[in-house]
């Protein structure tokens, strides 16, 4: 009887996908939150399926995600929902889009539409090391709850339907800095409220782009991951 015991064990072992201690996946704290993980599939900058990610999901510290869940009850009461993009990156990930960007290439209308890809990482849009890693930095925007938005803009994610922020995720452009000037009324209130909520809830902006936020207390300040995104 010892040997079907321990056929049973290893099928669990082989099945069972615990995350590092502190990690948590978003669904399982907030299923609401709506999941876009652009770095999973080819609607993103690379145009291809970026090394780390397994599978569509967002993997967050168990506080970031927390923090989360508080913004997403508010958002629910006005109608509206959080969608993420991106969460936990593992550093392998940063690696591949390091070595993209010096492959070199011309603009790109969609995502780059002024900068060459080689000048990425010089111009401040392409990290050699990335925030992400550590957990809690998650890139995110706004829906309707109950609808499908239109699609806005010309630049970045223009397929994610969110409300009007003026670019879509990961347009590397100024117009993509937080308190750029001019942009419609209806995307700059957007971003406004958007950077509230994230404040409330005790995330942190950074300034280049309106959808990139860190949790100000994140547990793992100085220590970078490199676990795969995983769906169990």
């Amino acid at each position: 009887m010892i040997l079907p015991a321990l056929a049973l064990l290893a099928a669990f072992s082989a099945h069972a996908d615990p995350l590092p201690a502190g990690f948590v996946r978003l669904a399982d704290v907030d299923p609401t939150i709506r999941q876009d993980i652009r770095y999973a599939g080819l609607g993103n900058f690379l145009q291809r399926e970026v090394d780390g990610y397994e599978a569509p999901v967002c993997i967050l510290t168990a506080p970031a995600a927390k923090a989360l869940s508080g913004v997403q009850k508010a958002m629910t009461t006005e109608g509206l929902t959080l969608i993420v993009f991106d969460c936990y990156r593992p550093a392998r990930a940063v690696a591949d889009m390091v070595r993209w960007t010096r492959q070199g290439g011309p603009p790109d209308p969609q995502w780059y539409p002024t900068v060459e890809r080689g000048d990425l990482i010089a111009e401040g849009y392409v990290g050699e090391l990335s925030s992400r890693s550590r957990g809690s930095t998650v890139d995110l925007a706004v829906a309707e709850l109950d609808k499908t938005s239109a699609a806005h803009s010309a630049c970045g994610a223009t397929d994610a339907r969110t409300l009007d922020f003026g670019t879509g995720f990961d347009c590397f452009d100024s117009a993509s800095e937080t308190a750029h000037r001019p942009l419609p009324l209806q995307a700059t209130a957007n971003r406004t409220m958007l950077l509230s909520a994230m404040r409330a809830a005790g995330f942190r902006n950074y300034a280049r782009e309106w959808w990139h936020f860190t949790l100000v207390d994140e547990p793992f300040p100085k220590q970078r991951f490199d676990f795969p995104v995983t769906a169990d």
